[in-house]
C-alpha cells in the first residue's frame, strides 16, 4: 500500500500524550509512512519526535487559550500541513485548532478530562469540544465516558483510541538496597505511588490515607516518585502532620523502586487507561486506585478500585491487601495476568493506521 503522509498535531505535554505520539511516529516510520509532528519546541525536546523518524515543525499551541498566539498557531497549521494525507490531533485544544485551520480529514484522540475551571475559562472547553465534534471525521477517547462526552457533543464517527504499554524495564539494583535507601525495613511495607505533582491525581487524599494508616503495626511508608506544581505544598504538609510519606522527585529507575514496592497506589480523581498501573501490573504489584475514567473499565477484576476523593476508603483496601491472608498474592498473579493481555506498540500503531488508511481512501474517493 502507498505509505501515507501523516500529520501528528499536539499542544504542550509532559506526560503520557507525548510518549503515546512519539510511539505512533516511531512504529509509523518503521513501516515506511512519512509523518511530520507539529507543536510546542518545549513538547518536542522533551519527547525527541524526531528521534523516532518523523520530522517536527513547530506550532506553539499552549496549554490556555491566547486569543493571539492561537489565530497565529491556526494560520501556521493550515499552511504546514494542507497537504497531509491524515491529520491526527490529540488533545481538545490541538484538535479544535486544526478543525478551525481547516485540515481534513482529521482525526482527534481526546487523552484528559476537561479541567476544573471557574468563570469564563469553563465554558471555552465545553465550545472547543463542540468544534472537534462537529468537524473531525473521527473522535477517538482514551476511556469511555470521553467518548460518552463527545457523543454528547454530536461527534459523527467515535471509537476507542488503542494506548500501547510503556516498555518494561528492569531492576537495576537489589531490592534490599532500595529499600534501606527509602527507609523501610524489611517488614515495612513499601507503597508505591507514580504521579505528577498535580491537583488531578488526588494526592491531598493520599496524606489523609497515609495519616489512617499510622494505626497499623508496622506504619506503611508512602513512597512518591514524580514532581510538579504541588511539590512544596505536599512537603508542607508531611512535615507539619508528621506523616510517614517520602516524595522522591522525579526518578529514572522507576523499575528499582517498582521491584521493591509492596503495593502501588493511584489514587487519582481521573485516569486514562495510566500508563504507570501498566508498569505495576508488568511488575506483578498489586494495585489500590480510584474507580475513575478508563481505570474502571479496564481494571476492575485485577486492581483494588474505591470512590474518588474517599481516604477512608483508600486507607482501608491498603489495609485488606496488607493484612488479609492470601489476598497480596492473589493480586500479583492477577496483575501479571493482566499485564500479558495489555496492548503493545503494534496494536496501537496499527489501530491508528486502520484510522488513517480509511480517512485516506474516503478523501481520496470524494476527490476523484
Amino acid at each position: 500500500m502507498q505509505p501515507l503522509r501523516i500529520a501528528m498535531v499536539v499542544a504542550t505535554s509532559t506526560g503520557g500524550v507525548g510518549g503515546h505520539v512519539r510511539s505512533l511516529c516511531r512504529g509509523l516510520v518503521i513501516r515506511g509512512h512519512h509523518v511530520v509532528v507539529a507543536g510546542p519546541a518545549s513538547t518536542a525536546d522533551r519527547f525527541g519526535f524526531t528521534a523516532a523518524g518523523a520530522r517536527f515543525v513547530v506550532v506553539d499551541i499552549g496549554a490556555g487559550p491566547r486569543p493571539t498566539g492561537d489565530a497565529a498557531a491556526v494560520v501556521r497549521l493550515r499552511r504546514l500541513l494542507r497537504g497531509a494525507d491524515v491529520v491526527h490531533a490529540h488533545g481538545v485544544r490541538a484538535g479544535a485548532l486544526c478543525a478551525l485551520a481547516g485540515l481534513a480529514p482529521l482525526i482527534v484522540t481526546l487523552h484528559n478530562a476537561p479541567p476544573q475551571c471557574d468563570g469564563p475559562l469553563a465554558a471555552l472547553f465545553p465550545a472547543l469540544e463542540r468544534v472537534v465534534a462537529w468537524r473531525a471525521d473521527t473522535v477517538l477517547g482514551v476511556s469511555g465516558d470521553l467518548v460518552e462526552r463527545m457523543r454528547r457533543r454530536g461527534a459523527r464517527r467515535l471509537g476507542r483510541a488503542v494506548i500501547a504499554a510503556p516498555p518494561q524495564g528492569e531492576p537495576s539494583r537489589p531490592v534490599a538496597r532500595v529499600r534501606a535507601e527509602l527507609g523501610a525495613s524489611q517488614r515495612r511495607p513499601v507503597l508505591l505511588v507514580i504521579a505528577r505533582l498535580a491537583p488531578q491525581k488526588g494526592l491531598d487524599i493520599l496524606l489523609e490515607a497515609a495519616q489512617a494508616l499510622t494505626g497499623r503495626t508496622p506504619v506503611p511508608l508512602v513512597a512518591v516518585a514524580g514532581d510538579g506544581p504541588l511539590r512544596p505544598e505536599l512537603a508542607a504538609a508531611v512535615a507539619r502532620r508528621g506523616l510517614p510519606v517520602r516524595l522522591l522527585g522525579h526518578r529514572r529507575d522507576i523499575a528499582d523502586l517498582l521491584a521493591a514496592a509492596d503495593v502501588f497506589v493511584l489514587p487519582s480523581w481521573w485516569e486514562g487507561p495510566s500508563l504507570v498501573i501498566m508498569e505495576a501490573l508488568r511488575a506483578g504489584l498489586p494495585v489500590v486506585a480510584t474507580r475513575v475514567g478508563a481505570l474502571a473499565e479496564l481494571y476492575a477484576g485485577v486492581a483494588r478500585l474505591v470512590p474518588s476523593g474517599d481516604a477512608a476508603a483508600l486507607a482501608d483496601a491498603i489495609r485488606r491487601v496488607l493484612d488479609e491472608p492470601g489476598l497480596a498474592d492473589r493480586m500479583r498473579q492477577g496483575s501479571l495476568r493482566r499485564a500479558a493481555t495489555l496492548p503493545g506498540e503494534d496494536d496501537a500503531v496499527e489501530a491508528a493506521l486502520a484510522h488513517y488508511r480509511r480517512l485516506a481512501h474516503s478523501a481520496a474517493a470524494r476527490s476523484s
